[in-house]
């Protein structure tokens, strides 16, 4: 059996599409390439520095082991696919390609666009990597019903539906799974004008999948046109889905449509399962820093952790009041239990703490070793089974002030909360954030360089936490915020 060698194919805007599509005898047009099977480790190279105009989707048998379809630049920089009003690059039914260092133009998501900048369909082992995508009416990036996805360097602005789009068969999560998105940045992604009866606008939002990772991602200045009153738009967040880990990330200033909901930083929404956000940044979102959501007809939410990430002045527009916003309307606590929320440090000298919504039926949702700032009362809503424990509760106007009460001795006597074995082990001491400025804009590089959370060396405060190990046989995690070694009793998400 004769097996063909793997071919570069050349574009250049100099090139004639009658030549052989060598470096030296470039082809012009990318509909060129449509005329070609492709095979394992072939190459299409666009010239650097040059505007190829249309939508490159190739024929492609796909590759074996260590053999992928590359598509990329040649030369020093990047190439631009401009796609016009429909989509730059689409994948299908492919395995192993690896799309990087190009820059993908959409005509506008106002002025005629209706596609995405690389959109990736019933796909296995695709590599993207140094994109940037922008001017498309529904995502920079987007993968349905695909797995073994690795998304990294991608920078998705000015948007529609979202900067980055993850999303299975809904409900079933098998069928989108093993999803790496690093390192990536999605911006000014104002929201779809064609979608009324959704969310738009988000910055990285994955759905209907499982074995996701998103780390070392930005995501700020979202949805601020989303074109509608409702459910709204997140920076970073996902649904349905199972086994999702979200760290090392930033999530800001993100907005939501004049009298919509959400606009928040981050969220574990509804039908979410065994997951985790952890070592995140959440600040001047207009919803909640960290939304814990569960919708009706979504599938059961439950065993997820948020751990040792840091809220500030979240939730100051939107519906949530509050770093914290707990919101369940299928009314059934049933489908909506067994949350883990831990040394993590929410700073609100606007608002609230935490915000149990009116609706928010919920079960085992335990509360351990964080500080609670706000600006007045720290606690609103209807609190049920929840357990609060070794939380450090500081009122900016009153020192502490929950459900009227201005005394914390007296509201764990009288809600049962902040109490184990007899003792009140909860504490409302001034954790001195005096020094709290607003963050401006900040980079991943900078996020473990954030220390004005850091509890004060003489504190009372560093160790007035509750061993987790040792009362719940909790495994922790071994490292802060800052990356620093996380103490048995320490309190907050930095030491």
């Amino acid at each position: 059996m004769q097996i063909s060698k793997p071919r570069a194919y050349y574009l250049h805007l100099s090139g004639d599409d009658n030549n052989t599509g060598t470096r030296s005898k470039p082809w012009k047009t990318i509909q060129k390439i449509s005329t070609v099977q492709l095979g394992s480790g072939d190459s299409i190279l666009f010239k650097a520095g040059q505007v190829f105009k249309g939508t490159l989707q190739p024929v492609y048998i796909s590759g074996t082991s260590g053999k992928p379809l590359m598509i990329t630049t040649y030369g020093k920089g990047r190439a631009v696919i401009d796609a016009g009003n429909s989509s730059a690059i689409i994948i299908e039914k492919a395995r192993l390609v690896t799309i990087k260092n190009l820059e993908l133009k959409g005509a506008g998501r106002k002025d005629g666009n209706t596609g995405d900048g690389i959109a990736i369909t019933n796909c296995r082992n695709i590599m993207i990597d140094d994109i940037e995508a922008s001017g498309f009416r529904n995502a920079g990036v987007s993968v349905t019903t695909s797995s073994n996805i690795r998304i990294t360097k991608v920078e998705a602005h000015d948007n529609g539906f979202a900067g980055i789009s993850i999303t299975g068969e809904y409900q079933l999560k098998k069928t989108c799974q093993n999803i790496y998105i690093g390192y990536c940045s999605a911006y000014n992604n104002p929201g779809s004008p064609v979608i009324l009866d959704n969310h738009s606008g988000n910055g990285i939002v994955a759905g209907s999948c499982s074995k996701l990772m998103i780390e070392y991602c930005v995501a700020f200045n979202n949805g601020w046109d989303m074109p509608r009153k409702g459910n709204g738009p997140v920076g970073i967040w996902c649904y349905e889905a199972d086994s999702a880990i979200i760290q090392h990330c930033i999530s800001y200033r993100n907005k939501t449509s004049a009298g919509g909901d959400d606009g928040g930083g981050y969220d574990l929404d509804g039908g979410v399962t065994n997951s985790i956000i952890q070592y995140c940044l959440s600040y001047e979102n207009q919803g909640s820093g960290f939304g814990i959501f569960q919708y009706a007809g979504a599938s059961a939410w439950h065993n997820n952790v948020i751990r040792y990430n840091i809220s500030e002045n979240d939730g100051t527009v939107s519906a949530a009041r509050a770093g914290i916003y707990i919101w369940n309307s299928s009314d059934d606590a049933t489908q909506f239990y067994n949350c883990l929320f831990y040394n993590n440090t929410i700073y609100n000298d606007k608002g609230s703490a935490i915000n149990f919504a009116g609706e928010s039926k919920r079960n085992k949702f335990a509360f351990f070793n964080n500080i609670f700032l706000g600006g007045d009362s720290l606690l609103k809503g209807k609190r049920t089974n929840d357990v609060f424990l070794g939380n450090n509760w500081w009122s900016k106007k009153n020192k502490f002030y929950i459900e009227g009460i201005v005394d914390l001795n007296e509201w764990a006597k009288k809600s049962g909360q902040e109490t184990l074995a007899g003792k009140v082990v909860g504490s409302n001491i001034d954790p001195h954030f005096d020094n709290a400025a607003e963050p401006g804009t900040m980079s991943i590089t900078q996020l473990k360089l954030l220390k004005r959370y850091k509890i004060p060396v003489h504190s009372p405060l560093r160790k007035k936490g509750i061993d987790l190990k040792k009362v719940y046989a909790m495994a922790i995690g071994s490292i802060d915020f800052n990356g620093h070694v996380a103490p048995a009793k320490g309190i907050g998400a930095c030491f």
